[in-house]
């Protein structure tokens, strides 16, 4: 089957075909099961951090206003 039977089977750009195959084609199931939790790891850690950033600003906010 062709890359552009593929895509159309499945609705997607050939563009972005060759976008995943570049990014994952070297890739065993297993690599990319453990990309697959690494990056929902960092998007908790990134909403963790903003969460971080955002009690730090209102408390220094509240600080301000006090004094």
């Amino acid at each position: 089957m062709s890359a552009a039977d593929l895509c159309r089977k499945h609705g997607i750009s050939d563009a972005t075909f060759y976008k995943w195959r570049s990014k994952y084609g070297g890739m065993d199931v297993s690599d990319a099961k453990r990309l697959k939790t690494l990056e929902e790891e960092n998007a908790k850690l990134k909403n963790f951090l903003a969460e971080s950033v955002l009690d730090v600003s209102t408390l220094r906010e509240m600080l301000g206003k006090n004094f």
